[in-house]
This record gives C-alpha cells, structure tokens and sequence, in this order.
C-alpha cells in the first residue's frame, strides 16, 4: 500500500507486569498500524535477584528497568517497520505503565541496580506495583495519618495502601537506609522512563495523586504532606519531598519533552519528537473504552483488575485507591479502585489444582483444559456448586486495603469438581467487583454500566457473563485489545498537539464493540443471596473480627526465617 506523507501517527508503549507492547495508531481514525511485544528477560523477580542464589524475602515483587530500556529499543523499532511508518510520521509519544511501580535513582537517572554496590540489595531493584512487603510500613502511615487528620487519607477511601509509593520509600528506608541514603530520587518507572527518553524529570500529576499522596482540590494545589507529616512517621523522613522527590508535576496529555538523539536513534524516530507525561496503565485505558464522562466503569482486566470512574464532584468512598481532580479525563474527578488478583487467581488453579483426568479428557475432546473446564462450569445454575470464595489471593486492595489478606473458598466436600472451583473462583471476582460498585454508589457515586478491556474479556466469555448478572449491569467492550497502549498513543496526540484535549482524541480514534455483555435479570436475582454471604465472610474475615488470615501469614513469614537461619 503505497504511504501517505500526510500521515499522523503516534506510538503508545503499554509497559505490563510481564512484557511490554508498542503500538502505533493512525491519529485520524484510530486505525492500529502496527505492534510489537518484548517479553521482559527478567520478569517479574519474586524469587531471588539475577544470578543469586539467596532468596527473596516473602512478598518481594522486584523488576530490572534494562528490560523497560529494552523495550523502547526492541519493540518500539520493529512496531514501527510493522506499520510502515517513516520517522517523520510520528508525531507524538506516550507511555503508560503499571503502578505504582517505583525505584531509587542518582540524579541523573541511574538506577541504583545499575550500580555494583547496589546490585546485590534488593531494596535498589524497581519494586513492582505487587510488591506487598511494606505492610507494616503502610500500616504506619494509616496510624500517624490517622492521628494527625491527614487530607491525604481522606482521598484513599480512609486506607493508604502497602502497594503504593510511600509505603516501599519507608521500607527501604527502614530495611535498607544505606539505599535510601544513596538514592538522590525516588521516582515512579513511568516518570523515570519519560526521564530516559527526553532528559528532562518531568512526574505524572496521575501516578503522584493516586499513589504518592499528593492531593489537589478545585485547581488549589495542597500538594504533599507536610515536613511535620513525614517527621512524625519518622524523623529521617522530614524532608524527603524536597531531597528525593520533584515538585514539578504535569497532568496527563501534557508535553514532558522531546526524544534526545540517542533514544530516537534507539527507536527509530526523529529528535524532538513530543513525549507526553508517564500515565498509569489503567487510566490510559479510560478514554481508549470510549469513557469520558461519569457513570461509566472501566475494568481493566488483566492479572488484577483497575476499577474507574469518572464524577463531576469530590467524593470519599471507602477503600478507594484515590480521587483525583482531572487524574484520567480533565474537567472531573477520577475515581480508581481495584482487586489485586483475578486473572492471576485462574491461573495459580490451571497451574496446580488441574488433575490429570481433566487434563486426559481436554485433550480425547481437542481443546485446551481451561476451555473445557470454562465449558463444565457454565453448565452449573447459580449456586450449584455449594461454594464461596474470598478473592484475596494477593491480598485485598479494595475496599479493605489490605495486603495481609489471604484467599478463602468455603463449601468443599469429597464430591466437589475441578469445575465447580473454578467457577466459584470467577463468582468470586464479580462478587468483588460488585462490592466496590456499591461502596461507590454509598457516596453517590453512581455507575449505570460498565466497560472492559484487557486480555480476559476476550478469553473468558463466561466470566464477562458472571460479571454482567452478578453487578445488574450491561458490559460493553473495548474494539481494542490493547486499550492501555491506544490510550497512552492517544495521550502523544494531544502531546503532539494534533487534538487539544483527551476528549477530542477520543472522539476519533476509540471504539467499543456492538455486542455487550447483557445481564440476564433471573441470575442477577439468584445470585442475591450468594453475594448477601460473600459480604458476611468479607467482613469477618476483613475487617478484624477473626484476625486468622494474618496470623497465619505471620506465622509463615516466621517459619520461613527460621528455615533461612538454619540453611545458613
């Protein structure tokens, strides 16, 4: 097909928990060109360092930022030939990212891993958004927050999060000062990968309102905590807003630079090209679904899943994972929550519950396990299956905030069958979903329908239809299966200055599917009782009237230092 020269384009770079994806859009109509995927060399390191033989303390979720670098010079480049893209074409670059997703660095942007004396800590490796050992430090802030009457606390749904940034700076700081004391910043990987590629440290307004307490309120910027605030939580702490941070932040959309030469000879485009500020992943997403006005949820659905949804007023609904004024669509508020595990949960069950007669049997019929089990489930009417699960396999992050939370599935016997697990496993998810939504709706949050993208609505079409009866609602789905990269290339459009706003980027380059998923009103009624139970084992369980799940949990982390202690 022969090139137009009046082409724009841009590129969105979609960083994952376990790859990254580039993608390049025609910004006119929205039309996907071209796409590439660099699978991380070194994943997601929850075990033991590269080339180490000590392992991980429990929790560590840890990622090596050569494998984000290599992303910009292996996919970038081979998604644009794909496109048949000249370097002229692009205009505008934007990237999204997991979060929060943050490391320690020099000032000039070296990562403290990069260093030998620091390659052997793990406290100077990114700490990916999984990370959950900062429990204890989390717990401090919501204590000292609490206590002081922190606003921050209250844009947290009343929790700030063991996931979230301040909880792993304390960490390092309390486990590894020497870390803490050699980093001249501490920056989310998508403020720092904007940094690599323009040269300029530039922060997401996004990542430091929904993950670094920052907080602002009808265009009056409060910003950070207070010295005092972070004094109190610890005195080494007191001024670490101006040593390791950057108060210089920019909404989502906004120009944080051009390439340099050296990362645009590594991509393949030209110097200067425009780069939008870093975005987090999920509210990317938003606009690519089509969503930019409120009542509407997007789920990204993917390992975990991102709830959000968009207000015209400021509102504190529990265990939120933040609001932000303009956070993901300017002119409202941007409300985020989320459950730390959902495609992760189905894929710890293929991985070890699947007994080999299932397996024996998927493949006399020709189709994988998983396929066969989805099909034996959607055989069972509501309730059939006599179980209940608690979907905290790593752990809770809304509505109880709470990453010493622990799965839970109730109703076994000897007759139960792979599928009836894996079922109640999905039932699990929407009744998760489901309790966000009303915890939303308790403080006038209203959402009438939902919209999804990610990898799971296109693999599982019985989990779409659960998640439609469980919440009462209609699911539209995103015409992109790559909603986070198109939104993060719809981002570099406005960047580029080709629309001046999120909104009118939107309006041309994203689209939903004509079939949505329907809510069938007599599973929404039989589920009724089902979700009335759910409720009563998340309570119980979440909210400290029966602490097991934590003590068992500690009682692992102990034993484990004792095994260690004894191997040494």
């Amino acid at each position: 097909m022969a090139r137009s020269a009046k082409r724009r384009l841009v590129l969105g770079v979609d960083f994952g928990t376990l790859s990254g994806r580039a993608l390049v859009v025609d910004a006119d109509t929205g039309e996907e060109l071209g796409t590439a995927v660099h699978a991380y060399a070194n994943g997601v390191m929850d075990e033991r360092l590269p080339g180490a033989r000590k392992p991980l303390d429990p929790d560590f979720a840890l990622q090596d930022p050569q494998d984000y670098l290599d992303v910009l010079a292996r996919a970038v480049p081979l998604a644009i030939r794909r496109a048949g893209a000249a370097p002229e074409e692009v205009r505008g670059v934007g990237v999204d990212f997991t979060a929060c997703t943050m490391l320690p660095c020099t000032s000039e942007g070296n990562p403290l891993c990069f260093l030998p004396a620091f390659r052997a800590n793990p406290h100077a490796w990114v700490k990916l958004w999984k990370h959950h050992a900062a429990q204890a430090e989390a717990d401090r802030i919501n204590a000292v927050g609490a206590r002081r009457g922190e606003e921050f606390l209250r844009a947290y749904g009343g929790k700030y999060s063991s996931e979230w940034f301040f909880s792993k700076l304390l960490e390092t700081l309390r486990k590894a000062p020497e870390v803490y004391a050699a980093a001249d910043r501490f920056i989310e990987a998508c403020d720092w990968i904007v940094w690599r590629m323009t040269g300029v440290e530039r922060r997401s307004q996004c990542a430091a309102g929904y993950k670094a307490m920052w907080v602002a309120r009808s265009g009056k910027g409060w910003g950070f905590p207070s010295p005092d605030f972070f004094r109190a939580l610890d005195p080494r702490l007191e001024r670490v807003v101006a040593e390791k941070l950057s108060a210089e932040l920019l909404p989502p959309g906004a120009r944080a630079g051009g390439l340099t030469p050296a990362m645009a000879r590594a991509m393949g485009l030209r110097p200067d090209t425009p780069v939008a500020i870093g975005n987090v992943d999920a509210h990317a997403a938003v606009p690519a679904c089509a969503v930019t006005e409120p009542g509407k949820l997007v789920m990204i659905m993917g390992t975990s899943i991102c709830h959000m949804v968009l207000g015209r007023t400021r509102k504190f609904p529990e265990g939120m994972c933040g609001v932000v004024e303009d956070g993901i669509v300017p002119g409202f508020f941007g409300f985020e929550a989320g459950q730390s595990a959902v495609g992760d949960i189905f894929g710890w069950f293929f991985e070890n519950c699947v007994p080999a007669a299932t397996a024996r049997e998927a493949k006399r019929r020709g189709v994988r396990a998983p396929d066969l089990l989805e099909a034996q489930a959607a055989q069972l009417a509501v309730g059939e299956s006599g179980l209940l699960a608690l979907d905290w396999w790593n752990g809770n992050r809304s509505v109880l905030v709470n990453a010493d939370l622990t799965g839970l599935l109730v109703g076994m016997t000897l007759a139960t069958r792979p599928h009836e697990i894996y079922r109640a496993l999905l039932e699990g998810a929407a009744f998760g979903t489901r309790t966000i939504i009303e915890a939303f709706a308790r403080q006038g949050v209203e959402v009438s329908e939902l919209s999804a993208c990610g990898g799971l609505p296109d693999r599982n079409r019985l989990l779409m239809q659960i998640f439609a009866d469980v919440t009462g609602r209609p699911i539209k789905v995103a015409e992109s299966a790559q909603a986070c990269a198109l939104g993060a290339a719809m981002h570099g459009a406005v960047a580029g200055g080709i629309y001046p706003h999120i909104r009118a980027a939107a309006a041309r380059m994203a689209r939903v599917r004509k079939k949505a998923f329907l809510p069938d009103a007599r599973a929404h009624a039989a589920y009724a009782p089902l979700f009335e139970e759910y409720t009563r084992l998340h309570d119980r369980f979440g909210r400290g009237a029966c602490a097991t799940m934590r003590h068992l949990k500690a009682l692992k982390s102990a034993a484990r230092r004792s095994k260690d202690r004894l191997r040494n």
